[in-house]
C-alpha cells in the first residue's frame, strides 16, 4: 500500500485553494503540509525546479505541480474524470482560461490595493502561515509596503477600477455564464467552478472579503460551492 498523498500549501494561496476545494469536495484523504512563505523554493525543492505551491505528491511518491493541471489530474485519477466530462469541453476550456487570466489578477489588488489593506493582509498572513519567529515579523512589517508600492498599486492604476469594482465585474461576468443554473457546471460544479472558487476563497480570511458580500449572485454561488466541500 502506498503512502498517504500530501499537498504542500500556503493557507492564503489562491492556487492552493483551487486544488484544496476539489480535494475537500471529493473528501480525499490528503495531508496538508504548510510551507514557510519565506522559504518556499527550498521547502519544495524535492519536486524539481518548480519552486512554487501547491505541490501534490501521490500515494506512489510522484509529484504533480501547477494548479490547473493539478485540478485535471485529481479529477481524472480520483474521480474518473467526471467533472471534466460535464458540459461542453470547449466551453469549459475557454472559461478555465478566462478564470485563470482574470480572477488570478484580481486577488492582489483587493488584498494589497491600498496601504491600509496591504498592512492588514500581511499582518493576517504572518499569523496564519508557517513562519519562523523573525520571518513572521519581517513579513508583517516589511512585506506590506513592497506588495502595495511595487505590485498592487501598479495593477490598480493600470486597470482603472477600484478592487471592489473589479471583483464585482468579474463575478457578474462569471455568474452570467451560468445559464440560469446554480453553478458554471450546471446543477453541480465542474472544474471551472473550483478554479474560480479558489481565487475567491483565498480572500475569505481577510477583512476585504466584506467588499464581495453585496454581490448577490456571486455570494450565492460561493456559498453553494462551500456547501459542496464534504471534507472541509
Amino acid at each position: 500500500m502506498g503512502q498517504r498523498p500530501t499537498l504542500h500549501i500556503l493557507y492564503s494561496c489562491p492556487f492552493c485553494w483551487k486544488v484544496r476545494g476539489l480535494i475537500e469536495h471529493l473528501d480525499m484523504d490528503v495531508d496538508y503540509v504548510p510551507v514557510n512563505g519565506m522559504k518556499i523554493r527550498k521547502e519544495v525543492a524535492f519536486a524539481g525546479d518548480w519552486g512554487k505551491v501547491p505541490v501534490f505528491t501521490d500515494e506512489n511518491g510522484h509529484h504533480i505541480v501547477d494548479s490547473t493541471p493539478l485540478l485535471r489530474h485529481i479529477d481524472a485519477t480520483y474521480n474518473d474524470g467526471k467533472l471534466a466530462a460535464l458540459g461542453d469541453a470547449a466551453r469549459q476550456d475557454e472559461w478555465m482560461t478566462w478564470v485563470d487570466t482574470h480572477m488570478s489578477k484580481a486577488t492582489v489588488p483587493i488584498l494589497y490595493g491600498s496601504l491600509g489593506s496591504a498592512l492588514k493582509t500581511t499582518t493576517r498572513i504572518s499569523k496564519i502561515e508557517k513562519f519562523g519567529f523573525l520571518s513572521k515579523r519581517l513579513y508583517a512589517w516589511a512585506g506590506f509596503p513592497i506588495m502595495w508600492g511595487i505590485i498592487a498599486r501598479k495593477r490598480v492604476k493600470k486597470d482603472g477600477r477600484t478592487p471592489k469594482k473589479l471583483w464585482h465585474d468579474l463575478l457578474s461576468e462569471f455568474t452570467g455564464a451560468f445559464e440560469g443554473q446554480p453553478f458554471f457546471g450546471g446543477d453541480q460544479p465542474d472544474l471551472v467552478d473550483f478554479a474560480a472558487f479558489g481565487y475567491m476563497r483565498s480572500v475569505f480570511p481577510f477583512p476585504q472579503f466584506d467588499q464581495l458580500r453585496d454581490h448577490e449572485a456571486g455570494m450565492a454561488w460561493y456559498n453553494g460551492m462551500s456547501g459542496t466541500l464534504r471534507g472541509a
